[in-house]
């Protein structure tokens, strides 16, 4: 083998060594890239920083903004639909809790994209006499990270992400969760709000 070829194949090698490291790099980078993004994301509110305000009708027509609600506690959650399985155990949860809520000077919103008459048909035929609020165009979710692609049976598609958000009379984040079991939620949310001094 002469030295010329020996010297072409040493350099595709290398050349070839190069492409792939950089490859690797780059792919590296841009995993990297969307992990930060998805945390960015996902996290986009959290525990101890201010709650996004925000103005929603309820279901019998009245604006709801939350920084009018300083003074209270705030539970704020988020869930798909009206009249679903999960979403009646947990709304009944928070109901038969509210006078708990109550003492403890706290407010309960439920959120989500059904309509007011959707909202006002949920809470008759439930005996709900908290807030249900109507955010059509899923806004709200976004800003607290509630409306993203959810994976079920396989099928995968954007919607409402079960969270709930304790708010303080001074308008932070005291705790926040995600991807709720309604089962017992609204027992745990309870607990997590403080005495009365």
């Amino acid at each position: 083998m002469s030295y010329k070829t020996v010297f072409n194949t040493s350099l595709i090698t290398s050349v070839l060594i190069a492409i792939q490291v950089f490859s690797t790099e780059s792919t590296k980078h841009q995993t990297e890239e969307i992990t930060n993004m998805a945390t960015k994301k996902e996290y986009q509110v959290k525990e101890g920083e201010s709650a996004p305000n925000f103005k929603l009708k309820d279901h019998k027509g009245n604006s709801i903004e939350l920084n009018k609600l300083k003074g209270k506690y705030v539970v704020l959650y988020f869930y798909p639909k009206d009249d679903t399985p999960g979403c009646t155990i947990e709304a009944k949860g928070f109901q038969s809790l509210i006078r708990d809520f109550e003492k403890k000077n706290t407010i309960v919103l439920g959120v989500s994209p059904d309509s007011g008459e959707s909202h006002c048909a949920f809470a008759e035929k439930y005996g709900l006499t908290f807030h249900l609020l109507t955010d059509e165009n899923h806004k709200v979710a976004e800003t607290y990270g509630a409306w993203g692609e959810k994976n079920m049976y396989g099928k995968k598609s954007f919607g409402i992400i079960r969270s709930t958000f304790l708010i303080s009379p001074e308008g932070i984040i005291i705790k926040a969760w995600r991807k709720v079991n309604p089962d017992g939620h609204a027992e745990e949310v309870l607990a997590s709000i403080p005495e009365k001094n």
